[in-house]
């Protein structure tokens, strides 16, 4: 390999070993190679349309590959084109994407969608630029449609690739930063074989989840391993430096199952804000004073009659800042409500899998005991 020599860009961490042209030559062909041999039979991979590259990358965000997979079969089942989603009801489209979190890409997606019908005839334009014009469209997800749908010459950076790239050049520097993450576009974009990016961006991606693994990487399996400078010097392990970790808050809740006459109260969240427009158990944030009284009193005040509520279970699932502690308590009213408040439905207990639920509150939909149902 040829001595260390900056990029021609402007930060100051740009270095990385360059290599000649013979290891790039040779990195290329055993990357595409490996690609060409082991790759996932993926369903948007059948014919790289841009709609399908478009929805399995937003879905992907956080979310691991076979779950996304299930996800997208279905949603595309239901929503086969553009002007399927710009036409759908906001509740419909939730409930496809029930469970993936991060709700906010939803409404992204459907306004991205809308904007499509408007200027582009629902059509996906093929270039960074007008990717980047529609709602929730930011770099990563333009360069991956126009380089995965399209095959631009452009280089697509994600943690797989972070990963796999530090581990090559044993990079010790943080990454996670703005001058880390230009380092390694760099990078990818210096190692890209021109016309062939579609291939060169998902192979990348593919070895970073299939061989170079966060923990326990198969350095022995890996095509590129007589390259990798980490395996040599004994610090695949060490690479890439971690990032700071995210020290969530507590958050405790506590949610009501109210059941009367074969129906559940449910209550839709605002359109902002944490779980947006999802439909949940009616509840509260619980202060650090306040207990099953508090959700008491609140039942009390939506539904106009006093409740004696059973403990079902404490449910604690994770958000992106917080760790949610979710107590949740039914009740079987033998009094009949007297008042049903704004964003609030009964709903009967068999239909309770029609709307989106959040996690927590789905896992305590399958805690109502069996013997409620409907009266004859």
């Amino acid at each position: 390999m040829a001595p260390v020599m900056p990029l021609p860009v402007s930060s100051p961490m740009t270095a990385f070993p360059q290599p000649d042209a013979a290891w790039l030559d040779n990195f290329q062909e055993k990357l595409l190679t490996w690609f060409a041999a082991n790759r996932r039979p993926l369903p948007w991979r059948q014919d790289y349309q841009p709609y399908h590259i478009w929805i399995s990358e937003v879905m992907l965000q956080q979310t691991q590959m076979e779950r996304g997979v299930a996800y997208f079969r279905r949603w595309i089942s239901r929503f086969p084109d553009v002007a399927a989603v710009a036409a759908a009801d906001r509740d419909e489209l939730l409930k496809y994407w029930e469970g993936l979190g991060y709700y906010s890409r939803l409404d992204n997606l459907r306004r991205a969608a809308q904007a499509l019908i408007e200027r582009h005839g629902g059509t996906l334009p093929d270039n960074l630029e007008e990717l980047q014009r529609l709602p929730g469209i930011g770099q990563y997800t333009a360069a991956a449609i126009a380089s995965i749908a399209f095959g631009r010459d452009v280089a697509l950076v994600d943690a797989n690739v972070t990963r796999l790239l530090a581990r090559l050049f044993d990079l010790e520097q943080p990454l996670y930063d703005q001058a880390g993450r230009r380092l390694v576009e760099n990078i990818a974009t210096a190692l890209l074989p021109s016309g062939q990016a579609r291939d060169y961006n998902q192979a990348l991606m593919e070895l970073g989840a299939l061989l170079c693994a966060p923990k326990r990487p198969r350095c022995l399996a890996c095509s590129l391993n007589r390259l990798c400078l980490a395996q040599k010097h004994g610090t695949a392990t060490l690479r890439p430096k971690p990032r700071r970790a995210i020290v969530k808050t507590n958050l405790p809740m506590a949610a009501a199952v109210l059941v009367h006459d074969g129906h559940v109260l449910l209550r839709q969240r605002p359109a902002k804000g944490m779980w947006a427009g999802l439909w949940e158990f009616p509840g509260l944030i619980l202060g650090p004073d306040q207990d099953a009284a508090a959700l008491a009193e609140e039942v009390r005040h939506l539904i106009g009659v006093d409740v004696v509520l059973e403990k079902l279970a404490r449910i604690e699932h994770h958000h992106t800042r917080y760790r949610v502690l979710l107590d949740g308590y039914f009740c079987h009213l033998s009094t009949q409500p007297q008042k049903t408040p704004d964003r609030c439905r009964w709903v009967k207990v068999e239909e309770l899998a029609a709307y989106a639920l959040s996690a927590g509150h789905r896992r305590l939909a399958g805690l109502i005991p069996p013997a409620v149902a409907p009266r004859k």
